[in-house]
């Protein structure tokens, strides 16, 4: 997948120094994980979220003074900037590799992810996506691609059942922003919906841009087929002028979205056309309540620290560094080709619950979270497998 604009944190210009299997004594090593996100442009509030938690997970390493290779280890975070295009993406992929970064945990879209992923994959290093849910990443064959969120045919089916069983929708009208990632959660939302069979149809299929600000015409259209509920693959950017327009000509729909728009932004997006319950999404990712404490616990200090609430992916980035770091502990090594195998085989319980990976580098019994916003708030409805 796939959010002010911050500014980005100055990068630590340091030297990566691959851990040989042994080190002299007392010798302090530095383990470089890059980050990449989008900084700057609609979505720098979702990608400073994924950098954020990132740096966390990297302050709560160095505080515990691992050592690898029988070397101290100094982790180091070298973050960057995508600016949520594909071209942009490849080049900083590029940057982190010839900076010799350990792994990587990005990026946040699916149409950056994919590209950036083949040069990682060719470097030899690994990648953890926080976000990016597009099936095509992790189905390229690419034993570096990881991810801690699910996947799209698996969010695209969930949302589905849920429009149809619990919001009880007969007429759905379909938006998507022809990104990677609203395009491809769209397309699998509908197949979610031809599945369920009789009773239910798709009334209208409209297309425009991750840079979009007038839907008029769309919407209009879709007016035309009184639907009970809209589809939006996308982002809050463009979600939240969205639902004023559908406000403005009358659009009792409601709208149904993937993690995209799960953003605490969007009560500021949308404005006073954030009625309650007028907005579902779903987060790939959720704790029941056994490790609902953990997860109020890393939010809590997040918002201390950063005087910001979690947007979405922090808790999945800081989850990613924790993986990296546990797969070249139990290797005893930060070489990338030392470290792959346990990376692979790993298994972790996190912020986010339980982390292993199949043979593809998705997440095993992914877990996904249904939202809906009251009274300007991002409200938990219920956690589904």
């Amino acid at each position: 997948m796939h959010f002010l604009v911050f500014a980005a944190a100055p990068s630590l210009v340091l030297a990566a120094v691959p851990l040989a299997q042994a080190q002299p004594a007392g010798k302090v090593v530095q383990v470089k994980i890059g980050t990449v996100s989008p900084l700057s442009g609609p979505s720098a509030h979702a990608g400073k979220d994924i950098e954020n938690g990132a740096r966390m997970a990297i302050d709560d390493l160095n505080a515990k003074g691992i050592v690898l290779g029988g070397s101290k280890v100094q982790w180091v975070l070298q973050p960057e900037d995508d600016g949520a295009d594909p071209r942009t993406g490849t080049t900083v992929a590029q940057k982190l590799v010839d900076a010799k970064v350990a792994a990587v945990v990005g990026h946040l879209n699916s149409g950056t992810t994919v590209p950036a992923s083949k040069i990682y994959a060719n470097a030899g290093i690994p990648q953890i996506s926080p976000a990016a849910t597009t099936p095509v990443y992790t189905h390229q064959g690419f034993k570096t691609a990881f991810r801690v969120v699910a996947n799209d045919n698996l969010i695209g089916r969930t949302l589905a059942t849920y429009t149809l069983g619990t919001l009880k929708a007969k007429k759905i009208a379909v938006i998507d922003d022809r990104t990677a990632f609203g395009q491809g959660l769209a397309d699998e939302f509908v197949k979610g919906v031809k599945k369920a069979g009789a009773g239910t149809s798709v009334v209208s299929r409209q297309f425009t841009s991750d840079k979009a600000t007038d839907f008029s015409a769309i919407l209009t259209q879709i007016r035309a087929r009184d639907p009970d509920v809209i589809f939006y693959g996308g982002m809050d950017a463009v979600a939240g002028p969205m639902l004023k327009q559908m406000k403005a000509l009358g659009l009792r729909a409601k709208l149904i979205s993937g993690d995209g728009v799960c953003s605490e932004k969007m009560p500021l997006l949308a404005g006073d056309a954030l009625v309650d319950d007028k907005v579902y999404c779903v987060v790939a990712g959720g704790v029941g309540a056994a490790q609902e404490a953990g997860l109020n616990a890393f939010t809590q200090r997040y918002q201390q620290r950063y005087k910001l609430p979690v947007e979405s992916y922090a808790p999945y980035a800081y989850d990613a560094v924790m993986v990296f770091a546990k797969a070249m502990q139990t290797a005893n090594s930060s070489d990338p080709a030392k470290f792959m195998p346990a990376l692979a085989a790993v298994r972790h319980e996190g912020v986010t619950g339980n982390i292993a990976f199949d043979q593809k580098g998705d997440l095993r019994d992914a877990a996904m979270t249904i939202y809906t916003f009251r009274k300007g708030r991002k409200v938990r409805l219920a956690v589904l497998h």
